[in-house]
């Protein structure tokens, strides 16, 4: 898990520091790609990832990246529901305010209670459930080295980085589900796709994605 985590929180520094985002997101599925396909820790079950072709992206999209205004809110706890059977508690510190192909949009920030802390946005859109996976994706999650920092004092919000949570490729894998406040009327389509079809396999379960 180490060396997963080492890796992540790497790719994300370098997409922080290319110029280029279009040019950092051909990294990054470059090296979720590779991660996926061998890592002792890919979500991908063991006797599924000799089948494993990549993951399906949209095309990159510049109109997919924003800017996002952060200002802050009230705290106020939420228990945010799980894939599984249970919650992980987040509070709610801030809302980010952003236009994406020219509509505004806003989406809350939330903070992790447990697990080390740390920014945490997921999201649901109109193409989940169809295009997308059903239960949502993910844009932050800190904690876990997804973090593209900010950009003239601005949160960077780029939707062609989200990706999908591990609970998505294994239901041995427990994720915390996009809330209610952050489900966009809007069809989002960039970043990950709806997961290929894999043979179910066991991977230890339990574990936040």
């Amino acid at each position: 898990m180490l060396d997963w985590k080492r890796r992540v929180f790497d790719l994300y520094r370098r997409a922080r520091e290319t110029p280029d985002p279009a040019v950092a997101w051909e990294e990054w599925r470059s090296v979720r790609d590779e991660l996926f396909a061998s890592h002792a820790q890919s979500p991908i079950p063991p006797d599924a990832r000799a089948g494993f072709v990549g993951l399906p992206y949209f095309d990159y999209d510049p109109a997919a990246r924003a800017l996002a205004d952060v200002a802050a809110t009230p705290e106020r706890h939420y228990d945010i529901a799980t894939s599984g059977d249970g919650s992980y508690g987040f509070t709610r510190f801030g809302l980010a305010s952003f236009a994406l192909r020219g509509e505004m949009l806003t989406l809350e920030l939330y903070w992790l209670d447990g697990y080390g802390g740390g920014l945490f946005v997921p999201f649901r859109d109109a193409t989940s459930g169809g295009s997308t996976y059903g239960a949502g994706r993910y844009l932050l999650d800190t904690v876990k080295g997804s973090d593209l920092g900010l950009r003239d004092g601005r949160l960077v919000l780029d939707f062609n980085f989200a990706y999908n949570p591990s609970c998505a490729y294994d239901p041995r894998w427990v994720c915390p589900l996009a809330p209610p406040p952050n489900r966009l009327g809007v069809a989002v389509e960039a970043g990950e796709r709806a997961p290929r079809r894999i043979r179910a396999g066991r991977t230890a379960g339990g574990r936040r994605s």
